[in-house]
């Protein structure tokens, strides 16, 4: 049953329902800015510890090279509480990341990396090496007609068999048979005969003679 109060109270109550609703509107409103402003500064603080977190596009050579230290220096301190043979597979690890960082700077400076190629041994080196083993009489000396064939060919010429290498080529023809040492003979020979025709006072010529000459009193 609805009770009736008298009309100036009815407009007191009602006057204090309107005041409590307003108030209540405000406050939710207020409440509603406050969570925004918190949520803001929350999104603003995400953002802010982003970007310090990532790196700058920008960073400048030493930056890069104090934190590539510092990088390393974590790890070599890691490392020290590993076990052998998980420090192995690490520093094998590193060591593979490091020649691949090593190829791509020098492929950024376009520099190619290039493979040292093992010096390869010159016919006249080996030639040289097989008088000189002869003449030690070497266990390790073996008879080799390619080397021997160089040696023949080539022995009048002083820049390619120096003076101390043709004494013991000398030596070497000493014990020279076969059509090898006929061959030698002829040669000689027929290069003689161009040394008596010629009047020319070149002394790389006259010393070719020269040994020439020698050859030909060892052989005959």
């Amino acid at each position: 049953m609805k009770m009736h109060l008298c009309p100036h109270v009815d407009r007191k109550l009602g006057a204090s329902q309107g005041q409590l609703c307003l108030r209540f509107t405000e406050t939710i409103e207020k409440n509603k800015r406050n969570t925004e402003m918190k949520e803001e500064k929350r999104r603003k603080k995400s953002k802010r510890h982003v970007a310090e977190e990532e790196q700058p596009v920008h960073e400048t050579e030493p930056k890069k090279k104090k934190k590539n230290l510092e990088r390393t220096k974590k790890v070599e301190e890691e490392v020290e509480e590993l076990t052998s043979e998980e420090r192995r597979t690490l520093e094998r690890k590193l060591k593979k990341e490091r020649k691949k960082e090593e190829k791509k700077l020098m492929r950024e400076a376009g520099i190619a990396a290039k493979k040292e190629e093992p010096k390869k041994t010159s016919g006249a080196e080996l030639a040289l090496e097989y008088l000189t083993s002869w003449s030690k009489k070497t266990k390790e000396w073996k008879f080799q007609k390619t080397r021997q064939t160089w040696l023949l060919l080539h022995m009048y010429e002083k820049e390619k068999v120096p003076d101390e290498y043709f004494s013991i080529l000398l030596d070497y023809l000493e014990g020279l048979k076969g059509s090898a040492r006929d061959v030698t003979i002829q040669k000689a020979e027929a290069l003689m005969k161009e040394c008596d025709n010629s009047d020319t006072e070149d002394p790389d010529l006259l010393e070719k003679c020269e040994r020439i000459r020698k050859v030909l009193q060892l052989l005959s």
